[in-house]
């Protein structure tokens, strides 16, 4: 459980940092920081299921903080928004439920590798071609998808998400945008059904850390997001995405 009586600054400085990078990708190319956070929680012998629920915890305030920001920097399609939130939300509540109950440690490796290779086509896509806007079609079941993983996976609402829409033809502004806005509603449905789930136990000293340095980058990747190009926004999502999982499925697997 947290306690901040016997918090120390220099406890929290890595945490701060960790909390700081982590939201300046996510709220720049909409997706990492479940996933940075979670994987630093895990390697440091957290629970995965407390992990995934102390990063949601702290991602309700930065995902509200950088929603904000997004929506003042006009990076929001709000019908796109209202046909994936939904959908997020109840998969979100049927993720942390599995989590909680059962590991999902064996369909990782196969949804990490699925979404390296979408990484990779989005890189092909943005080094070849220039982008087309093109209105997405498969929307809800991303959404869907996407809160389920989240949950039971530690992170995955924005790989699965953005990463489909781009790859669909959506534009990366509007689409990050869109993304990181309603990640907020996501992690307050999977928090609020972790807490009922695990009570004190999903509190974490690193929770602290996490939260400092993530509202402090807040704005900063809603502005980044709107101030790059597509293509440069692109080649920046499909490096981030490949990366994270291919680390990923080094570490199931490992």
């Amino acid at each position: 459980m947290l306690d901040f009586a016997t918090l120390s600054f220099w406890d929290l400085l890595p945490f701060i940092l960790v909390g700081f990078a982590a939201q300046i990708v996510d709220g720049a190319l909409g997706m990492a920081f479940g996933v940075i956070s979670t994987t630093l929680l895990v390697s440091r012998g957290v629970d995965p299921a407390v992990a995934s629920a102390s990063v949601h915890a702290v991602e309700v305030f930065t995902t509200g903080a950088s929603g904000v920001s997004h929506v003042a920097h006009r990076n929001v399609n709000w019908r796109l928004f209202r046909r994936i939130v939904i959908p997020g939300m109840i998969g979100g509540v049927l993720g942390a439920y599995v989590l909680t109950q059962v590991s999902a440690a064996t369909a990782r490796p196969f949804v990490l590798t699925y979404l390296a290779a979408i990484g990779l086509y989005l890189l092909w896509r943005a080094l070849r071609h220039a982008h087309q806007e093109r209105k997405p079609r498969i929307v809800e079941p991303l959404g869907l998808v996407g809160g389920f993983l989240d949950a039971a996976g530690g992170g995955g609402w924005g790989p699965v998400v953005t990463s489909n829409l781009l790859a669909q033809g959506a534009h990366p502004r509007k689409v990050i945008g869109t993304v990181n806005t309603a990640e907020f509603f996501i992690a307050l449905t999977i928090s609020v059904t972790f807490l009922l789930s695990l009570r004190s136990e999903a509190l974490t000293s690193a929770m602290a850390g996490l939260l400092i340095g993530g509202l402090a980058a807040a704005p900063f990747g809603a502005l980044a997001a709107k101030r790059i190009p597509a293509r440069p926004l692109l080649v920046m999502v499909s490096v981030v995405l490949i990366a994270t999982s291919l680390y990923g499925i080094w570490t199931a697997l490992s």
